[in-house]
């Protein structure tokens, strides 16, 4: 009995897997609007029925399509980051999920010319790291238009946003706070400036009467600011690969991208 269960168990993950692939391809070319369940059926040699009866309709099996689109972008900004994936992957696995893990997903299409992750940068470089690794992975053909295009127009962009949240964002949030955690908030005082606080017995004067004016975002507590920068990148990030998704010129968009995670993660008195 027990070797009939494990079987049965073996064959519906492989009808779902092939339901998934199949109406990726199709959602794809010609598109989720075009696609019908009975292509879909066809495409995954299955019967419409055995389509039903693993996923309520059409919209469903596309929810299950961008989840395993997102799980393998994850997947790779996790390979290419990690140590700084592994710092929180206790915090990220004991988070409450608002959706199962997919195991329909059929293996993710690596991403064309992605380079080897480097070994053990700073976590500044680490975050730039990730940041590229995003770009990569969404260069998979179809996965821009599926995430960031019909994903918003199928699903909603409350359960989009939530999806994002448990992927992509979420692995951002943790370089996030790996890089800011990391970086001092004033910058270190020159030689001169030391010298003359130790002869003075402290402060310098000019330093004692300078009036101190509080910085922008001072009155932020740190989870609150770590959750809108977190936000903010990754509107960013989506709006770099819609653009290369385009066709703009790759080298001007990736550039930017750097230059964007390196000042986010600046000491903020040098902003």
């Amino acid at each position: 009995m027990q070797e009939t269960r494990r079987t049965n168990a073996e064959r519906t993950r492989a009808t779902r897997t092939a339901l998934v692939t199949a109406a990726r391809e199709l959602f794809v070319d010609p598109g989720y609007a075009e696609a019908s369940t009975p292509q879909i059926a066809a495409a995954a040699h299955v019967t419409r029925g055995a389509l039903y009866h693993h996923y309520a309709d059409k919209r469903d099996l596309f929810r299950a399509v961008v989840e395993a689109e997102a799980e393998a972008v994850a997947r790779e900004i996790e390979a290419r980051t990690s140590p700084v994936g592994s710092v929180h992957e206790a915090a990220a696995a004991g988070a409450t999920r608002t959706a199962p893990r997919s195991s329909d997903a059929p293996p993710a299409p690596r991403p064309p010319h992605a380079p080897d992750a480097p070994d053990a940068p700073d976590a500044r470089g680490m975050l730039v790291e990730g940041a590229r690794a995003y770009l990569d992975a969404m260069a998979v053909p179809g996965r821009t238009r599926l995430l960031l295009v019909d994903a918003p127009a199928v699903l909603g962009a409350a359960e989009t946003d939530a999806l994002d949240a448990r992927h992509a964002r979420r692995t951002l949030r943790a370089g996030l706070a790996a890089a800011i955690d990391t970086t001092p908030d004033d910058a270190a005082p020159d030689d001169e400036a030391r010298t003359g606080r130790a002869r003075d017995g402290g402060s310098h004067p000019a330093e004692r009467d300078r009036p101190t004016t509080p910085r922008v975002g001072d009155d932020v507590a740190h989870e609150d600011r770590l959750d809108a920068l977190t936000l903010l990148l990754s509107a960013a990030f989506d709006r770099a690969a819609l653009a290369l998704d385009g066709g703009a010129p790759p080298h001007p968009v990736r550039a930017a991208v750097t230059e964007l995670v390196d000042r986010v993660c600046a000491p903020r008195t040098t902003r």
